[in-house]
């Protein structure tokens, strides 16, 4: 591939959305002259991520559905994770909580198939904040009780899962200083969070504004 996932993801997370559809583009025209399968689904992923943090469902299901297509050709299982990883966050995007539900247990039972423990990690992350919205609690914290204790880090995201927890347990006051915690911890690495990660602290951060006025949100996010 002419640019490894690494430059078009880290573009991504730093929020560069400019030069990820430069580079995607420029991938996905390459892969397809070349033959090449997997640096079609990249390029293709990269771009349905792109529209996903512009809150362009449809279209991020387009690009997803198109690179799923790619893999399921080329017969390569490990070439369909990330497409159907996008799939699930539309749904949970447009909240579709039970399709969104369905589709990350789809992925960690993907992931765990291809012995990708780190990626099953992951979506069990993501399945908290969904089990979260359908009113699970106790299912939520079971799932981020088992991310903490895998041996992979997550970094900042943590802190978003506790965030949704006191939120969803009516601390408002903790949530927000977690917020804190979070924006300062991005700011730091100089990244932004992921589109779904983005949506639910936007959640958490009017919740919070809401139950304590924003003067009290401002001392308790300083205070994170």
């Amino acid at each position: 591939m002419t640019d490894p996932p690494d430059d078009l993801r880290g573009a991504f997370r730093r929020g560069g959305t400019a030069d990820v559809l430069r580079m995607a583009g420029a991938e996905v025209a390459r892969a397809r002259a070349a033959g090449d399968p997997a640096g079609e689904v990249e390029g293709l992923y990269a771009m349905a991520r792109v529209a996903l943090r512009g809150d362009d469902l449809p279209r991020a299901g387009e690009l997803a559905r198109s690179a799923l297509e790619v893999a399921v050709r080329a017969g390569d299982r490990r070439l369909e994770e990330r497409p159907r990883h996008v799939l699930a966050a539309v749904a949970r995007l447009a909240g579709d909580w039970p399709a969104a539900r369905e589709r990350y247990l789809a992925g960690i039972a993907l992931n765990e198939e291809l012995g990708q423990p780190e990626q099953a990690n992951s979506e069990r992350y993501n399945l908290a904040f969904v089990e979260l919205h359908l009113g699970n609690r106790d299912e939520a914290r079971q799932l981020i009780a088992t991310v903490r204790a895998g041996r992979h880090s997550l970094g900042p995201y943590l802190d978003v899962a506790a965030a949704a927890l006191a939120s969803a347990d009516g601390d408002q006051a903790g949530a927000a200083r977690l917020v804190g915690a979070v924006d300062r911890a991005f700011a730091a690495i100089g990244q932004v969070p992921d589109p779904d990660d983005a949506a639910e602290l936007s959640r958490i951060r009017a919740a919070a504004v809401a139950a304590l006025g924003e003067a009290a949100f401002a001392r308790e996010h300083a205070a994170g």
